[in-house]
């Protein structure tokens, strides 16, 4: 074998001038292309020994001619056979070399030309060239070859996506709208730490970026101290340095540029260490450290309840002042509706100028009708305003056809399936709405198109056929016998995508190369054939269709799947494809035109290019038919005046209702049959404000409630009202304030340490604040017993319990905390269980109410567990008020865990003024051993603080936490508990609330104790009114009813049942009167009774029957009962009694007759100038002699004592009494013949009830008007100290015992009945003679 290869070489001529030369020579017998690449090192290594030897020779002496060559050299040279010149080198080749003859295969060379090119270089060893050659030879091995092909491949490719970028070089082609990349994230810190908020926008344009705090635009140039916004790269952040309470906001990042607008948003909540338990609420009065000011918000032209149009275009505004004035600081002003915060968009403006907020509603709607808030924040707390708007429907253009339905939305969107949902409305037209249609429109289209052949009456539809990754916006239309009503509100647009799709989390930025490349790795999975689905259930079920949804199979391909769904009639194997017409793409799908009443189950399938996966686990028989029943019909309306213009309608909530959408009032005029819708929007509550009535009419009201399924049947309709403003101030206006540093802002935080419901509305409830005061109440080796005080804010729902944490404190230092009740404790005291002993732990409480967990208190000190030895009790814990009145509460308290050596036998009550200097005093001298106290004695509008204390026979041991302060003051609107017998005689207990919030309950208790058994009481509880009926009224029944409503402030009141004849009737006291010609009548008055109640009269315990002597009378009309006798005699003394049996009431009242038939006892009243002391004789002579002593001494008449006689009345005036006229008082009577002395001890409890006022009217009306006595604009209810009467429909009179200078004020008798109302007013003075003088 030949072979042939290439060489260079270089001539170094003598004048330095180098020339190079190239010549190829091939061999007359072969070529060789290939070679190994250790046979070509082999060639190399010879050739530049040749080479090298070549050039030794040649520097010794000059080029050697070929004759002289010896024939071994010969053999290898190639030789021109014309010149006979040498032109080659032939290579010898080894064929006994292996590893030679592979390395002519693998091999490969290529000889690449250098110098000048082809010019000829014939003589290469030519005897005239005295230059020196050089020879190299270069290779490419296979591995090389490819790179360089693959770097050729890759430039071509470089240069064609150059060529294509210039293409696009146009702005239609490049530019996109923004799209976040990285969207901010939501943070929870404490206060004092920096927030810092990141995202990644891409965008061409570079698009600009505005960061908003709850929609109002956030300037870091005017607040450097305290915002930070950085762009670098398309990466944004948002830095917000020394956080505090009031940065808890939404934190909005808007990105713009010409081709849209993208947005994002977060929520930053900060977290406060500890919260003050004290009155100074920080969201009422709090001082601004960073402008060293308090702020002040007062707002003012504030809008009144709206009323507006569909279509129509409205504006709500407030003038909002804040003092002071500090440059370059605004409030946040927010708007809300229904308590949800409300912000820009299509439908919604909002602009504040500094000084006035005004919100514009865009083409009315009814989803905008609702309860609109407008609240201020500045740094010292917030300020909020409220009212409601009403929209009411445009005009129909066929009569009789229903209003359009309204709020529709869009859930559980997938690839090509949607769930649709709506809200009926609130007028059906002249007959019942028989279904809805459901439209859609692609987005950037006109074009609607119905998606449902046959109405739909159930308000959610499956809408599928979609076309994945476009998005559509829907609309409904509501169908009756007179036709199709206008369109909804078309909904907001949603996008046809798999939630789940990983393409779109892959997705990169679209904006023009940035040097980053992203490297992806083929799915392994592709071409396997898909898993079965899993997880397959019916999720809805109606007369219509029934939908189906499960889970995607784990294995499926990155190609993707599609499903085929089957369906098998129940009782039968054959299985049929129900979705023959169309592929289904999401793990959904809605199956119509079944049978209904039959019944089916499905299985699913899924396949893609690679095969069919097994049938997934079959359903269940499923019964096709509404799965949702509709609701039941709300309890019985109630209409309570309110306004001029105003009527309050409360009802019992449906029962058993599921998915509740709402309520919808409806009124009519009394006679008429023309129902007018109250509210166009649903509503959740149980208590609606209906506004927009006309003044005067008489209204009925019912209520109707409303579930996807539809409409209830309507509620029992109230009786008529009419619409006119109630006695009195409304509640949204009443500001009372005894004391005049207690302003309406102090009130709402006084009242029982919570705050009170907001004046012009009732707000959503807000998370509670936090408990206080977490101490120790025993310990023992393995558990600690551990107190705190509720939270002083509420948030305007109860507290439904507590949940407490715990950590171990070691050196000093605390643990991570741990939680150790998972379900919430009801009271303030909780058992640690399972600790270690002579371990110190710390612990924290939080609070939960309706509207979520409170932060967690302070924790307490580190405690040991260890066992206590001591001998006296610990501290009563639980404590709370009820029955908050101007001059008494009911304290209750629970019994300390630890009782010491001895058990508890009583407990001490202490109380003080909340003032700075008073000091603690006892309620009562000795221990009361029950958990309860009545505390009477207090002053209107003054706040006290109670603490318990519990004894054993060691002694008294710790005091209780100190409760309060608690103000003293009767709520507006406060109903007692009144005791009433109906015509059957069944005695029951009536309690009214008008101030039911939602969930609020009527908790009914005896002797303070919740009631358990209901053998004994039966509850009947309809709207604002709760009835307790005695089943069987005995001696078991004596005690003290109590009934609390829940989700108020305080609302509550007893009543006490004592001896039967005493408490289960209402009497008036037995009068007796001296008529003509010494005639005696005893009578007195019976306030509730029924037909069948008698009498029985009694004379010393023996009944007196109608005759001679006595004549007998009860008038059932007025409740007076009369018995008359002709004269008095020596045997008339006695006691007269009536004895009432009504039913199973029972009741007695009685008259004791003292002395010889001639005078009775003394008698004392008031009058304006001084106290009246006179008895009653039965026959006066001229003859007879009356003296008058005090102390045994004669009284002297005087301008300021007199004596004397009227008809057969004795008596002393005692004008401007002191303490000087205390003391026994005897009258001696003396006809000559025979005397009689009658005694009078006028001190201690007969002094104090001689100071009495007795304040009287007549008043009449036809129909029998309503009488109510208020003291300084506040309704006077009957109690120890105000006796309140009205007898015979004609006299008022008013009772004030034991008066003091508190009672002076403006008096006024107001009377009412549907005609009108008139009222009385005077006004009442009251001093001390004594004070005066010393004043003089």
């Amino acid at each position: 074998m030949s072979a042939s290869f290439h060489v260079k070489q270089h001539h170094h001529h003598s004048d330095k001038k180098q020339q190079h030369e190239s010549i190829s020579h091939h061999s007359s017998r072969s070529s060789f292309s290939q070679l190994s690449y250790a046979a070509h090192k082999r060639i190399q290594h010879s050739t530049i020994g040749v080479q090298q030897s070549f050039v030794e020779s040649e520097k010794r002496s000059e080029f050697i001619p070929s004759q002289l060559l010896p024939p071994r050299v010969k053999k290898y040279l190639a030789m021109d056979p014309d010149t006979n010149d040498v032109i080659g080198y032939i290579v010898p080749v080894f064929r006994t070399s292996h590893e030679f003859a592979r390395g002519l295969v693998e091999v490969q060379e290529e000889v690449k030309e250098e110098g000048v090119g082809h010019v000829a270089m014939r003589n290469l060893f030519s005897l005239e060239t005295s230059s020196m050659e050089t020879i190299t030879v270069e290779k490419k091995s296979r591995k090389r070859h490819i790179r360089e092909s693959a770097d050729r491949l890759e430039l071509s490719k470089k240069v064609e996506e150059r060529a294509e970028f210039r293409k696009k070089q146009n702005s239609d082609n490049l530019t996109h709208p923004p799209e976040f990349i990285v969207r901010p994230r939501g943070q929870t810190v404490w206060e004092g730490k920096t927030v810092k908020l990141h995202c990644t926008v891409s965008g061409w344009p570079k698009p600009r970026i505005a960061w908003y705090k709850n929609n109002v635009v956030i300037d870091e140039k005017a607040h450097p101290d305290k915002y930070t916004a950085e762009s670098n790269y398309n990466m944004h952040s948002l830095e917000i340095k020394s956080c505090d309470f009031l940065d808890t906001a939404q934190y909005r990042v808007s990105a713009l540029n010409i081709k849209g607008e993208s947005s994002s948003v977060a929520t930053v909540v900060i977290k406060k260490h500890y919260v003050v338990p004290h009155l100074s609420v920080s969201l009422l009065d709090g001082f601004c450290s960073e402008h060293g000011v308090t702020f002040e918000t007062a707002i003012i032209d504030s809008f009144e309840v709206a009323f507006g149009r569909e279509g129509e275009t409205l504006s709500l505004g407030c003038t909002v002042i804040v003092y002071p004035t500090v440059k370059r600081y605004q409030p946040d002003v927010l708007w809300y509706r229904d308590g949800k915060a409300l912000s820009e968009s299509k439908w919604v403006h909002t602009h504040w100028s500094g000084e006035k907020a005004t919100l514009t509603l865009v083409h009315l709607n009814k989803e905008d009708e609702g309860l609109y808030t407008l609240r201020v924040n500045t740094k010292s707390g917030f300020q909020s305003y409220s009212a409601y708007v009403f929209v009411r429907d445009e005009e129909v253009e066929l009569e009789g056809v229903p209003v359009a339905p309204l709020d529709v939305r869009c859930h559980d969107a997938n690839k090509d399936y949607v769930v649709v949902t709506w809200k009926q409305p609130a007028v059906e037209g002249s007959s019942s709405i028989l279904g809805y249609f459901i439209d859609r429109c692609e987005v950037g289209h006109h074009h609607w198109a119905q998606c449902n052949d046959t109405p739909v009456k159930y308000a959610r539809f499956p809408v599928t056929g979609l076309i994945e990754g476009r998005s559509y916006t829907f609309r409904v239309r509501a169908i009756n016998r007179a036709g199709v009503s206008r369109p909804s509100r078309a909904s907001d647009p949603v996008t046809a995508i798999d939630p789940h799709d990983r393409a779109r989390h892959r997705a990169g930025p679209s904006a023009p190369f940035t040097g980053m490349i992203k490297f992806t790795e083929e799915d392994a999975t592709v071409g396997v054939v898909p898993g079965e689905p899993t997880d397959l259930v019916v999720t809805e079920a109606t007369k219509n269709y029934v939908v189906l949804a499960w889970s995607p199979p784990a294995q499926r391909g990155h190609e993707g799947v599609v499903y085929l769904v089957e369906k098998c009639v129940a009782g039968s194997e054959c299985w049929q494809r129900a979705n023959t017409g169309m592929p289904v793409k999401s793990p959904r799908f809605a199956l119509f035109d079944l049978a209904e009443g039959k019944s089916y189950s499905f299985r699913v399938r899924c396949c893609n290019s690679a095969g069919m996966s097994e049938a997934s686990s079959a359903t269940g028989d499923i019964t096709v038919g509404d799965m949702l029943d509709l609701p039941a019909a709300p309890g019985p309306a109630v209409a309570t005046r309110n306004t001029d213009t105003s009527v309050v309608v409360s009802w019992g909530a449906s029962k058993d209702v599921k998915h509740l959408v709402g309520y919808y009032i409806n009124y009519t005029v009394a006679g008429s049959d023309v129902w007018t819708p109250a509210n166009n929007k649903p509503v959740k509550g149980t208590r609606f404000v209906c506004h927009g009535l006309n003044t005067g009419e008489s209204c009925v009201f019912r209520v109707k409630a409303v579930n996807a399924a539809g409409y209830s049947h309507s509620s029992l309709e109230s009786e008529a009202v009419v619409v006119k403003a109630g006695i009195g101030k409304t509640l949204q206006n009443w500001i009372y304030c005894i004391d005049c540093n207690i302003t309406k802002k102090e009130y709402e935080v006084k009242i029982l340490g919570v705050s009170v419901v907001a004046f012009n509305s009732n707000p959503p409830p807000a998370i509670p604040g936090v408990p206080s005061g977490v101490h120790l109440m025993e310990a023992a080796r393995d558990y600690m017993v551990l107190a705190w005080r509720e939270p002083v804010v509420t948030g305007g729902a109860d507290i439904r319990g507590y949940f407490v944490d715990y950590r171990t404190v070691k050196g000093g230092v605390g643990g991570q905390w741990h939680e150790l009740n998972p379900k919430a404790v009801t009271c303030t005291s909780y058992k640690a269980e399972n600790l270690k002993e002579n371990l110190f732990y710390q612990f924290q409480v939080r609070a939960i109410n309706m509207a979520g967990v409170s932060e967690a208190s302070l924790p307490s000190a580190a405690l040991e567990c260890k066992e206590w030895t001591i001998a006296k009790p610990g501290a009563p814990h639980d404590l709370h008020v009820l029955e908050v009145r101007d001059s008494s509460l009911v304290l209750l308290w629970e019994p300390p865990t630890f009782d010491g050596r001895t058990p508890v036998n009583g407990f001490y009550v202490d109380i003080k003024q909340a003032v700075a200097g008073e000091d603690w005093k006892g309620v009562h001298e000795k221990a009361t051993k029950l958990k309860y106290m009545k505390v009477n004695g207090l002053i209107a509008g003054r706040s006290y603080v109670f603490r318990v204390r519990a004894q054993n026979l060691a002694g008294v041991g710790k005091t209780s936490a100190v409760l309060g302060p608690v103000l003293a003051l009767t709520m507006p609107g406060t109903h007692e508990i009144i005791l009433d017998v109906d015509d059957d005689g069944v005695i029951s207990m009536i309690f009214e609330c008008s101030e039911m919030a939602e969930g609020s309950e009527f908790i009914w208790s005896k002797n303070y104790k919740t009631l358990t058994d209901t053998s004994r009481l039966t509850i009947v509880t309809e709207g604002g009114k709760s009835r307790a009926i005695f089943n069987a009224p005995s001696l078991e029944d004596l005690g003290i009813f109590s009934c609390e409503v829940t989700n108020t402030v305080g609302v509550s009141a007893s009543y006490t049942l004592t001896e039967a004849g005493e408490s289960l009737s209402h009497f008036t006291q037995m009068a007796m009167e001296l008529l003509e010609k010494g005639r005696v009548r005893f009578w007195t008055q019976v306030e509730k009774f029924t037909t069948g109640c008698h009498v029985d009269y009694v004379f010393n315990d023996a009944i007196v029957e109608n005759g001679e002597k006595y004549q007998m009378n009860f008038d059932k009309n007025s409740g007076i009962i009369e018995m008359f006798m002709d004269s008095l005699a020596v045997t008339d003394e006695g006691t007269f009694t009536f004895n009432l049996v009504d039913g199973k009431a029972k009741g007695s009242t009685s008259l004791v007759l003292i002395g010889e038939g001639k005078a009775t006892p003394h008698l004392v009243k008031s009058t304006e100038h001084g106290i009246v002391l006179y008895s009653l004789i039965t026959y006066h002579m001229e003859d007879l002699q009356v003296g008058w002593l005090h102390k045994e001494a004669k009284i002297a008449h005087s301008d300021r004592v007199q004596c004397g006689v009227t008809g057969e009345q004795l008596w002393l005036k005692v004008n401007e009494p002191t303490e000087k006229d205390k003391g026994k008082y005897t009258i001696n009577i003396c006809d000559g013949k025979d005397g009689v002395k009658r005694f009078c001890d006028l001190s201690g409890q007969a002094w104090e009830e001689a100071f009495s006022l007795n304040l009287t009217g007549n008043v009449w009306g036809d129909p029998a008007p309503e009488v109510t006595w208020m003291k300084n604009d506040r309704e006077l209810v009957s109690d120890e100290r105000y006796a309140l009467k009205f007898e015979h429909g004609k006299f008022a009179s008013i009772t004030i015992a034991a008066v003091t200078t508190t009672d002076s004020g403006k008096y006024a008798l107001l009377v009412k009945n549907k005609y009108g109302t008139e009222a009385g007013e005077f006004t009442v003075s009251v001093y001390i003679p004594e004070e005066e003088k010393k004043k003089e």
